[in-house]
C-alpha cells in the first residue's frame, strides 16, 4: 500500500532534505525511524529537495508499505521516535502510481527578512539592517509571474533538462520589523528563490532598477544576478497535488 506522508521540519541541523554520504539530511532521519518501527527496510520518495538549513512547513513523502498499518497509532509512534525539530502529521493513503515528486503540480516558499536584531529570530529569518523599497521589489517580482527561463537564477551545475518554470504568485508584505516574499510556481531550480531574493533586495536598496531585473532575467546568465540570501530565511510552505490521487 503506498501513502504519502505529510512532514514539517526545523533544518537548522540538516544538511538538507537528501541523503548524502557525509552529513544528515532529514530523509535519511525519517528513513531510519520508520524502518526500526515497521520492523522492515523502509525508503521514501520526497516531493523535492531543500538546501542545508532550509526549514519547511509542509513537504510530502511517499512510502509504500507491505504489512497492514493503523495510520492514528503509526502516527503517534513515529513522532515520538523522532527528534524534536522533525514532525509527520499526516499520513494519507493513495493509488499505488502516485508519486509524491512528480505528481506535484504547485510549491511554495515565503523568505522571511528580519530588519531589527532578533535573538527569537536567529536562525529562522535573514537579518538586514538595510531600508529597502518594497513597493520597488512587489514592481521587479511582478515580472517574475508566468512561464520565463530562469537560468540567470539557477545553481549552474544541475541536472534539470530545461529552466523553464512558470510562476503563479511573487509578492512581498512588510509586517512590522519583518519583510515576508512568498513565491508559487509549477517547479524551482536549485538555488532559484534565493536567487531571485537576492536579486530582489537589489533592487529595493536600490543598486539595480525594475528594468535592469528585467534585463537580467532574460540575459540567462547567472553571473548578473544577485548572491544568494542565507538558508536560515527560507521556508517550503507547501506542495499541492490532484484531488483524484487520493483514496481518503
Amino acid at each position: 500500500m503506498r501513502y504519502f506522508f505529510e512532514i514539517t521540519y526545523d533544518g537548522t541541523k540538516y544538511n538538507g532534505w537528501q541523503n548524502q554520504a557525509n552529513a544528515l539530511g532529514v530523509q535519511q532521519v525519517v528513513e531510519e525511524t520508520l524502518s526500526k518501527l515497521l520492523r522492515e527496510k523502509i525508503s521514501i520518495v520526497g516531493s523535492g529537495r531543500t538546501d542545508t538549513g532550509v526549514h519547511c512547513v509542509q513537504q510530502f513523502f511517499h512510502v509504500d508499505i507491505e504489512k497492514e498499518i493503523q495510520r492514528p497509532e503509526l502516527l503517534q509512534r513515529l513522532n515520538s521516535f523522532l527528534p524534536k525539530d522533525i514532525a509527520i502529521r499526516k499520513i494519507i493513503p493513495v493509488k499505488s502510481d502516485a508519486h509524491a515528486r512528480y505528481d506535484a503540480r504547485e510549491r511554495a516558499y515565503q523568505y522571511h527578512i528580519t530588519t531589527a536584531k532578533n535573538p527569537l529570530l536567529v536562525g529562522r529569518a535573514y537579518y538586514s539592517f538595510k531600508k529597502y523599497e518594497v513597493q520597488l521589489m512587489n514592481e521587479a517580482a511582478a515580472w517574475l509571474v508566468g512561464e520565463h527561463d530562469f537560468t540567470s537564477f539557477s545553481k549552474v551545475k544541475t541536472d534539470v533538462h530545461h529552466f523553464r518554470c512558470t510562476i503563479k504568485k511573487a509578492h512581498w508584505v512588510k509586517k512590522g520589523e519583518l519583510l515576508v516574499f512568498t513565491i508559487s510556481a509549477n517547479r524551482f531550480l536549485r538555488g532559484m528563490v534565493r536567487a531571485i531574493v537576492g536579486t530582489l533586495l537589489e533592487v529595493g536598496s536600490q543598486k539595480i532598477s525594475v528594468k535592469e531585473f528585467q534585463t537580467i532575467v532574460k540575459s540567462k546568465d547567472r553571473k548578473k544576478a544577485g548572491m544568494n540570501v542565507p538558508a536560515e530565511g527560507l521556508y517550503l510552505t507547501g506542495v499541492r497535488y490532484p484531488k483524484n490521487i487520493y483514496l481518503d
